[in-house]
Order: C-alpha cells, then sequence, then structure tokens
C-alpha cells in the first residue's frame, strides 16, 4: 500500500527482455534504501513492483507482460524517468490517499497549459473508469496522489502546484503522453457494496446501473 507522494525521481538504467517479461533496473537517486529488503515493494510511476535485488544504487524487479502490455511501462526505455514511492509503514503520513500500485488503465495528455505559477492538465480517462472519477476526489496519475479540479464524461482537469512539479516527472509531461492512472480505491469497494447479493452473480451486468441506485434508495 502507497499514499501517492512521491519520494524521489529515479531513472531506468537496464531493461533485459526474460521472454515475454522483463528484468528492469532502476536507480533510485535520493530515495533511501537503507530500510528496503529483497521482496519489498516500490512503486514506481504507480506500479506495485517487488524487489528482486538491491545492489546499492537502486533496484532490479521482475515485470510481466501483461503490466507491459497495460501500462505505461510499454514505453519505458533506458534513461526514463520514473517516480518512485516505497511502501508505507504503520507509522507513515498518510499525505495522499490510499493507493494500491494496481494499474486501473491508461489515460492520455490532452492538453498542458500555463495557469499562473501552476501547470493546468486536461486527461482523457478510459470511459470504463469515468464513473470513478469525481470533482474535487482523489486519482493517482503515474503514482502521484492528485485532486481532481474538473470532470466533464471521463476528461478531468488537475493543477499542479510548483513544488509537485519539481518533485515528480509531471515537470516534463506533455499533450499526447500515456499515463498510469489509478482510481480512489474506496469508490471501487462501494460499487462492489451496492450490487449486495448481485455481486455473486456471473452472468449479465455486473456494475452499478441507475436502477440499482433507485433500488437502494439513491434516487428519488
Amino acid at each position: 500500500m502507497f499514499t501517492g507522494i512521491i519520494q524521489a525521481i529515479g531513472q531506468v538504467a537496464t531493461i533485459e527482455a526474460k521472454g515475454l517479461d522483463s528484468r528492469f533496473y532502476i536507480k533510485t537517486g535520493a530515495l533511501d534504501l537503507s530500510d528496503v529488503a529483497i521482496g519489498d515493494s516500490i512503486a514506481t510511476n504507480g506500479i506495485c513492483l517487488t524487489a528482486v535485488s538491491l545492489p546499492g544504487d537502486g533496484f532490479w524487479a521482475d515485470v510481466s507482460g501483461e503490466t507491459l502490455k497495460k501500462t505505461s511501462f510499454k514505453q519505458i526505455k533506458v534513461g526514463s524517468r520514473v517516480n518512485l514511492e516505497k511502501a508505507v509503514l504503520p507509522t507513515t503520513h498518510l499525505g495522499g490517499h490510499l493507493v494500491s500500485g494496481h494499474v486501473d488503465g491508461l489515460g492520455k495528455i490532452i492538453e498542458r497549459s500555463h495557469a499562473g505559477r501552476s501547470i493546468h492538465f486536461k486527461i482523457k480517462a478510459p470511459d470504463t473508469l469515468a464513473k470513478y472519477i469525481a470533482a474535487k476526489g482523489s486519482i493517482c496519475v503515474n503514482g502521484i496522489s492528485l485532486t481532481v479540479n474538473e470532470v466533464n464524461g471521463a476528461m478531468f482537469e488537475l493543477n499542479i502546484v510548483p513544488h509537485t512539479l519539481d518533485e515528480t516527472t509531471l515537470s516534463s509531461a506533455q499533450s499526447g503522453d500515456e499515463v498510469n492512472l489509478e482510481v480512489d480505491i474506496i469508490a471501487r469497494y462501494l460499487e462492489r457494496l451496492l450490487l449486495g447479493d448481485k455481486a455473486a452473480e456471473t452472468t449479465g451486468q455486473q456494475g452499478v446501473t441507475m436502477a440499482l441506485l433507485a433500488e437502494n434508495g439513491f434516487l428519488t
């Protein structure tokens, strides 16, 4: 589990093809690895990776073919910068929101513009994720816990303050870039809870519908 508060920017140093999978060596820069052991998790651009070796200035991690196909890691190359966060401890300040490190889908940056000292982003999410994104709610973009400013269909807008730009890879993000998205896990659990006994059904529509909301008293 993570918070979406980036602790350092790392850099991909080596990529080794392993059949359908790949093994990545990521130099961790200013990230303190003194309390990290083999088998621990490190969120890398929002993807929960397991450290399989710790040579000293970084970590090796195996990345499955599924992850390569479904996330922005398919575009990562040697030299790419990545956002890093170690897994939370019981004493960790929860400065962002609860993040699992499991990417729900790829978004696409549609527009980047200046807004005073901040940068304004418009991002198009996959249509299937639109229902989980709410104005003033939380979303994780490339591992960064952010607050959604506005939502219009599957499009959402963000204002990124100078500190976040300085401390994450969003400083170099441009229109057309794909980004890893993880929606608020509370929204996912709420959807599942609303299904009630229907959650056990293996056929038919599983999502929350207007009829289901009405049935549970959310519509009048």
